[in-house]
């Protein structure tokens, strides 16, 4: 999903394209739809804000241009180039606040699989030394596990 300020930051021929692109996928939404195969319903309203974002920059961008305001005086562009400025100055990436939040959990839950691993593994290997100090090492055969459990038998 593009965000408005990502829209600003494409020309307008690239916006075109893009334009046209996410109306196909629109469109293919739909006709996934009809014939019953499409499994993320949520998706057909993603691309229409999509478009929409995308046709609300373009007629921006025509009004600028018959008004003789540049392109980077339109609020929208400046506050995209000022959010640059400071990420950049900041050191930040392009991603938004819920992607850096999504990442950490995602990082989080990986470090915590990995102690349960290593807690796992550690159990396994006490469980195996267990068994190694009981037989030293050595498995009895099945007919030879009968006799050793019963003395009294031999005789």
């Amino acid at each position: 999903m593009a965000t408005a300020a990502d829209i600003a930051q494409y020309d307008t021929e690239e916006l075109e394209r893009q334009l046209g692109d996410t109306r196909r996928e629109l469109f293919n939404l739909r006709f996934q739809l009809a014939t019953g195969q499409l499994d993320n319903f949520s998706r057909i309203n993603h691309v229409r804000k999509d478009i929409a974002r995308m046709m609300t920059e373009l007629r921006n961008r025509e009004i600028a241009e018959a008004e003789g305001i540049a392109l980077e005086d339109l609020p929208a562009h400046q506050a995209a180039a000022r959010r640059r400025t400071q990420d950049q100055a900041l050191g930040r990436s392009a991603t938004t606040a819920s992607e850096r939040r999504a990442a950490a959990r995602a990082e989080a839950d990986h470090d915590h699989e990995d102690d349960h691993d290593h807690e796992a593994d550690d159990e396994h290997e006490d469980e195996i030394a267990d068994e190694i100090a009981d037989d030293d090492g050595m498995a009895l055969p099945a007919d030879e596990a009968d006799d050793a459990g019963d003395p009294e038998e031999k005789s």
